[in-house]
């Protein structure tokens, strides 16, 4: 479809450059290229939480562009202007006020609703899984609040590829449900979020309010990092990237097998390690994917420099780490240098799955399956909730044999993935008009 070459104003949401975690980068380096593939000319500003507004500057297509922030607050200082409860409370009195003279001088004196108002088209990816009750309800509230706001605003609205739910308590089910009917279309990243989604809003019958979409993470471009440091370096002969989830390896944030694996995760680590060098005759590089020192608790850094420090000296040379910090760009390329790659986070195998890299993911989440399922390896997927150590080797053992014939798959699944990913938002019409707010007066 023709690309619309107008002067849009397109809101983010649930996308953020200023965390650690290189899959948000991913997902939010991701949408944007969806929608300067759809509206070139359109000014992308992220409508999220922040003490501050600032200004990314995002490497897209060999170009810099920058991404403003409009920062929201999620506070219990009320008399913050851009506090998002505030905002909302505003949003809803305009819709009762008559006078639209009184309207446009409320809404010019607070900057950042004046910036939600001017804007012609808001999406959300909430994290690529926090439109769930599943951390609890007071993330499922920092996640929807602002998508509540742009509803309010008269804003169309569009849920990009996403996990969908689960919604276990009663109140997220009725915010999800007004949230999905009122948006233009409600894309999940996998089938079977589409199957609760339909439940959740009553749809039986053919209708395409619901869409499968594919993970905007499939279309992130690998960029060359200006400084490269591997300690250890790269060996000749096959090379097995392995991502070590800093989350898993603390025993997630109760330190006490939160997820409830089979396996002890810090043992089953050293376990394929020993694996892939001592079996396999391979070399592996341990790829961190969040960031963070040695405060950021679930950091990949430092679960891979522990790892790395304990073992390194049983290898001769043959296990390496990459030290020093890398955007979501910059991560995908030292992934693509790997012939292999194992994760625990399902950005990294995304990185290393959509440059054809075999991989299997260690799939702590239901997220991973039905991700993997629409670009069909789901048989690269191992459930560390079901298996034990050996079941999980023995998947890496199928795959990592059976790699020739899975890049061969990979080659024309993820160029379809990437295709349609990247046609996503063909279907979203010219964006200009009138706002919601205004026709039901």
């Amino acid at each position: 479809m023709k690309s619309l070459n107008k002067h849009y104003k397109v809101l983010l949401l649930g996308a953020s450059f200023g965390t650690k975690n290189m899959g948000v980068g991913a997902l939010t380096s991701g949408a944007i290229k969806c929608i300067k593939n759809r509206f070139p000319s359109s000014d992308v500003c992220l409508l999220d939480y922040g003490k501050h507004d600032l200004t990314y500057t995002l490497k897209l297509d060999g170009r810099e562009l920058l991404v403003p922030l409009i920062n929201l607050r999620f506070s219990k200082k009320i008399y913050l202007s851009n506090n998002i409860a505030v905002l909302i409370l505003i949003a809803l009195i305009l819709k009762i006020i008559p006078s639209k003279k009184m309207r446009d001088s409320i809404i010019s004196n607070n900057t950042c609703l004046k910036r939600v108002y001017e804007a012609d088209l808001a999406v959300s990816i909430a994290g690529g899984d926090s439109f769930s009750d599943i951390y609890g309800l007071v993330r499922f509230l920092y996640v929807t609040l602002p998508q509540i706001l742009v509803i309010l605003s008269g804003k169309r609205l569009v849920l990009l590829p996403q996990t969908l739910g689960p919604f276990n308590g009663k109140l997220p089910q009725i915010i999800a449900r007004y949230i999905m009917e009122s948006a233009e279309a409600v894309y999940s990243r996998d089938y079977n979020g589409m199957i609760e989604a339909r439940e959740l809003l009553g749809i039986r019958g053919r209708s395409d309010k619901v869409r499968f979409g594919y993970d905007v993470g499939f279309i992130l471009e690998p960029i060359k990092p200006e400084r490269l440091s591997i300690e250890g370096g790269i060996t000749a002969g096959s090379t097995v990237g392995l991502n070590i989830s800093g989350l898993l390896y603390i025993g997630g944030y109760t330190r006490n097998n939160m997820f409830g694996l089979k396996t002890d995760y810090r043992k089953l680590t050293a376990d394929i390690i020993d694996f892939l060098i001592n079996k396999k005759g391979a070399s592996v590089v341990l790829i961190p994917h969040v960031f963070g020192g040695p405060t950021h608790l679930e950091s990949d850094v430092n679960a891979s420099l522990d790892v790395y420090r304990e073992l390194k000296d049983r290898y001769n040379g043959k296990l390496s780490l990459v030290k020093g910090e890398y955007d979501q760009n910059e991560i995908k390329y030292i992934i693509g240098l790997c012939d292999f790659f194992i994760g625990s986070r399902m950005h990294a195998c995304i990185a290393a799955l959509s440059q054809n890299i075999p991989s299997v993911s260690i799939a702590y989440s239901k997220k991973f399956l039905g991700v993997m399922e629409s670009i069909g390896v789901e048989d690269c997927v191992a459930d560390p909730l079901r298996m034990g150590k050996d079941g999980i080797l023995n998947v890496i053992d199928r795959v990592y044999e059976g790699r020739a014939s899975i890049r061969e798959r990979l080659k024309s699944n993820i160029s379809e993935a990437k295709k349609s990913a990247l046609s996503l938002l063909d279907g979203v019409e010219d964006p200009r008009v009138k706002p919601q707010w205004i026709s039901d007066m």
